[in-house]
């Protein structure tokens, strides 16, 4: 079984992208923390890692140079929300193998992952999750609050928002859908 191991901060992405790469055979770890990533490299030697680029108060990129001094052959993949030419060039330069903008689709991070030498996902095989306007503002507004440590009045400021719309708004979380 190929070992994963998945670097990210946003719980419920990693548990996520988890569940996701299980049902392709992975066996995988996740840790939210530098420090657990190089203790779990250290404890699972995984042949694949996806490194979050911002973890919440480290940068991934600091991770690049240990864990490929640790892990000679494992692929190494950075994620990120915030992507851009420069990072991208960095994480090369410092030993990731490749470099994938959130949010990222299955087919793709397989793809990745193993060089283009996966099946074609079967659409009724996994269900991806659709998501609706609603759902990707109540995403940003969720991400924007926890940059301001659940501060609504910094973050209704930073949305260009009332601070009572916001409320409003964090009051009516959207139903997911099935594609």
């Amino acid at each position: 079984m190929r070992k994963l191991l998945i670097v990210e901060d946003d719980i419920a992405l990693a548990k996520t992208m988890k569940r996701r790469m299980e049902k392709h055979g992975f066996e995988v770890f996740n840790c939210f923390t530098a420090s657990d990533a190089l203790l779990a490299c250290h404890r699972y030697m995984p042949e694949y890692v996806l490194l979050d680029m911002k973890l919440e108060n480290e940068s991934g990129l600091a991770l690049i140079k240990p864990i490929r001094n640790l892990l000679l052959e494992a692929k190494i993949v950075l994620l990120t929300g915030f992507a851009s030419i420069s990072t991208a060039v960095d994480a090369i330069k410092l030993g990731a193998d490749n470099y994938l903008a959130k949010p990222v689709d299955t087919q793709t991070l397989l793809s990745t992952l193993l060089d283009g030498n996966c099946m074609p996902i079967e659409t009724q095989a996994i269900e991806e999750t659709v998501l609706s306007a609603e759902q990707v503002e109540w995403q940003h507004i969720q991400q924007v609050l926890k940059v301001n440590n659940g501060n609504i009045s910094a973050t209704a400021r930073q949305l260009s928002m009332h601070r009572r719309t916001l409320q409003r708004k964090l009051q009516k979380k959207p139903a997911t859908q099935k594609a």
